[in-house]
């Protein structure tokens, strides 16, 4: 006789909905019993035809729920339950269930869309939205609607909003099941945590806490392994002989992963340390207690660097929900939390899916070789078309697709193979020689970053067998994997550097002139070492791993590699080009013909002969940079112009901003021969703006806001109209026998008139009211000052001049 559990009082409303329907949304909370009773109820109704597949998201919980499920029927593991997974498969000729992971029912459907021998497809644990359950439901769904009516699907989730699942599947029926109902009580830290205080060393302090303060197992969350391995070294000098610690996340053996979620003998108390691994599908039955660092590590990839790095963020509020909840799966529990409450509100709702953030290759490799755009096909969230395209790019290079997106007979060689498309193109280009390479890239970095960058390093320390054991063992075991994979294809020995460049060829890197060790990449990148790095100074690197920041990245892994292995790899896509560019360093255009490989300059030599109009083209480049630098004549018109415009004239716009934005239209002619920035400074631009306006705009223009005005004496002078109001300046001399003020499009003229030594004495918009005031004023002031110059005491009938007087014979 089973427990009972709450899943048992929604099993008969799945059962109908999958009869009737053919398709249902669970939604049941952690400890419901969803993933132990689902497929056994659908196996008992009889309403499947064939085996039930159940997807799980990681190896440990697949393995899990296959021994959970086979225990409650009294069978072995391969007899009526199975699982399947990557390097592993415990299957046998009655299997009825059949427990996987997410990439091995791609590669099923893949193989044959109408997925024969297979009734029905469940889902679990889909609110982690993993990029293979997202490809997976939308090739299912898919399936049923093309191929197959009678495939039963079930999506089920603890924590994901079931709606948008449900419209997904068609309106599928929704049907909800209540979780255990053991309280956990929630206690969060009294204020934030002091930014100063290392995780480790709050989380040691924190289960310290817990352990003192509460019974029975604890279950801590931490962001990796390296903050799991540094709280373990804290905590075994604090906890006693009877309290066993265990380590859990990914990369353990299976034998440690096993240990650490099954009950401990010898009525000792355990701690599991464990990542998100712990957050679903596994049930740690002597654990009352969580502690929560409130952290997780995603992996995010960025479509403009095109390199992907793991960042520590904030869990989501989901997952902090989630991972209390281990504490109440068996009797009341305790979560503590590493944050105070007043900061619960901050947390984001959810984890984004992970087609948000991860790298897209494997996905577009998996739609070129289904033949349907990411449109046609129904995902819950469509991948971004920058990281599609950036995928589609790389998998171009590799030579998976053709240049109008179709698979090649080469990318289905690599949608086969259980590696990224990277790792699996340089497998089957070199052959076995690569298997050692390929294991290492596909694994953690097994030496750590404080090793050096240099990837010989890691090949060394795996012959010399310096690794751990469990490293070695790991990767030891995945190498034969590898070679099985690959036949010796007679392909000629390589160095390091050429087997890495067949998987990175964008990242190809050429050091940069200067003292720094700054690269720049094949793709366009820029990436750097670590000043005292071993490889700084290779003048050719292949990088295989940096740190993803988008300005410049740090190099975390490389391997050196050879001017003539570059050209022997990559010599059908070297090419001369010849180049005219601005540069800003030596403030002039250059002209230059280069041999290229990507964005890198294997060689170079002088263009002579560039044409003007290339030249003149990469000259505009640099005005951009350089600025206008407008005369004040050029800022006059500008400013007439731009009055003008306020009044409503259809003019064009002559700020600064806009003659730069169409600078290839009015500025363009005018730079031919012209090829450096003190050269530019020597250009008149005053006609190229006026070439702007049409004939009847610049009449119009003349008119309204003439540039210059005729003084008495026959003298043109510029009208500033930067104030508004148009103004000129000129000496006081210069305006006698003026009986009627000057008038400019109808305004008054501001005259600001000058003293012989060219000081403001008055400014005035009424010269004849000027003459009848202030004037004797003035008079008698600069007579006193300037007396070689006139002063008449009636200036209106005094002759205009600019001259002293005349000596008296």
């Amino acid at each position: 006789m089973h427990e009972f559990l709450p899943i048992d009082d929604v099993l008969p409303e799945l059962i109908h909905a999958i009869k009737s329907r053919g398709m249902a949304v669970l939604q049941a909370p952690p400890g419901a019993g969803k993933t132990s009773r689902v497929p056994l109820a659908l196996l008992k109704s009889g309403h499947v035809t064939g085996k039930i597949v159940m997807l799980e998201p990681r190896r440990l919980a697949a393995r899990a729920a296959a021994e959970r499920l086979a225990a409650q029927l009294g069978d072995a593991v391969g007899e009526t339950v199975g699982y399947a997974m990557r390097g592993e498969r415990k299957i046998g000729p009655n299997t009825r269930i059949e427990v996987v992971t997410e990439g091995i029912l791609t590669r099923m459907i893949q193989s044959d869309p109408e997925l024969p021998g297979v009734g029905a497809v469940i889902f679990d644990e889909f609110h982690e939205r993993s990029l293979n359950a997202d490809l997976g439901l939308a090739l299912c769904i898919e399936c049923r609607a093309a191929l197959r009516e009678d495939l039963a699907l079930i999506v089920m989730s603890a924590t994901l909003d079931a709606a948008p699942v449900a419209a997904l599947l068609g309106d599928a029926p929704i049907i909800t099941s209540k979780g255990r109902s053991f309280p956990v009580a929630h206690i969060f830290l009294p204020r934030p945590r002091a930014k100063g205080l290392r995780l480790e060393n709050a989380m040691a302090d924190l289960i310290e806490t817990a352990l003192n303060e509460q019974s029975g197992g604890i279950l801590a969350f931490l962001p990796g392994e390296g903050e799991i391995r540094r709280t373990e070294a804290l905590l075994v000098k604090r906890i006693g002989p009877n309290v066993a610690l265990h380590p859990l996340f990914g990369a353990m053996k299976f034998q440690d992963q096993r240990a650490a979620i099954q009950p401990e003998v010898g009525g000792k108390r355990k701690i599991v340390l464990a990542t998100s691994i712990a957050e679903t599908s596994l049930t740690i039955e002597d654990v009352r207690v969580v502690v929560d660092g409130g952290l997780a590590r995603r992996a995010r990839f960025d479509p403009g660097t095109g390199m992907a790095r793991l960042v520590t963020e904030r869990a989501s509020r989901a997952e902090a929900e989630q991972r209390a909840g281990r504490a109440g799966r068996l009797a009341p529990g305790t979560a503590y939390r590493l944050w105070a409450k007043g900061e619960n509100g901050a947390l984001p709702a959810y984890a984004p899916a992970e087609i948000e953030t991860a790298d897209l290759t494997d996905l577009a490799l998996e739609l070129a070789l289904w033949g349907a755009p990411p449109e046609d096909l129904p995902f819950l969230t469509p991948p971004s078309p920058a990281a599609l395209s950036e995928a589609q790019s790389l998998l171009n290079d590799l030579g998976a697709l053709t240049k109008d997106g179709r698979i090649t007979p080469h990318g289905n060689a690599l949608a086969r193979l259980p590696l990224h498309p990277r790792l699996g193109h340089m497998l089957t280009t070199a052959g076995p020689q690569a298997a050692e390479l390929a294991a290492l890239l596909n694994e953690r970095d097994p030496l750590g970053r404080n090793a050096g960058a240099d990837l010989s390093l890691r090949l060394r320390a795996l012959k010399d067998r310096s690794l751990p054991k469990e490293v070695a063992a790991r990767i030891g075991q995945e190498i034969k994997r590898l070679r099985k994979l690959t036949s010796n294809n007679g392909a000629a020995p390589l160095s390091l550097g050429a087997i890495t460049a067949l998987a990175y060829p964008d990242r190809i890197g050429q050091r940069r002139k200067g003292s720094a060790p700054r690269y720049v990449l094949s793709g366009g990148k820029g990436a750097a070492f670590e000043e005292d790095d071993s490889l700084s100074s290779a003048p050719y690197i292949v990088v295989t791993d940096t740190d993803g920041n988008p300005r410049e990245a740090r190099i975390r892994q490389a391997a050196q590699i050879t001017l003539p292995d570059i050209r022997a790899l990559y010599g059908d896509r070297i090419a001369w080009q010849n180049e005219c560019v601005w540069s800003k360093r030596d403030r002039r255009v250059t002209t230059r013909s280069v041999e290229k490989l990507g964005a890198l300059a294997l060689d170079e030599r002088i263009w002579k002969d560039a044409p003007e109009e290339d030249i003149a083209k990469a000259m505009l480049e640099g005005v951009r940079t350089l600025g206008l630098n407008l005369s004040a004549a050029e800022r006059r018109f500008q400013t007439r112009v731009a009055l003008l415009r306020q009044s409503g004239e259809d003019l064009p716009d002559m700020s600064e901003d806009a003659l730069l934005e169409n600078a290839e239209v009015w500025l363009l002619p005018y730079l031919s021969g012209i090829k450096t920035a003190e050269q530019f400074k020597t250009l008149s631009l005053l006609e190229p703006l006026k070439s702007r306006l049409t004939w009847e705009q610049t009449q119009r223009l003349d008119a309204a806001a003439p540039s210059h005005v005729e003084t008495p004496l026959g003298r043109r002078i510029p009208v500033d109209y930067s104030h508004g109001t148009p103004e000129i300046e000129l000496r006081l001399q210069e305006m006698f026998g003026t009986v009627k003020h000057p008038v400019v499009a109808g305004q008054a003229l501001r005259v600001t008139l000058l003293s012989p030594a060219g000081r403001p004495v008055q400014t005035t918009t009424d010269i004849p009211a000027f003459w009848d005031t202030s004037y004797a004023d003035v008079r008698k002031d600069m007579r006193g000052r300037y007396p070689k110059h006139p002063w008449p005491e009636n200036p209106r009938e005094a002759d205009p001049t600019l001259r002293r007087k005349l000596r008296k014979s």
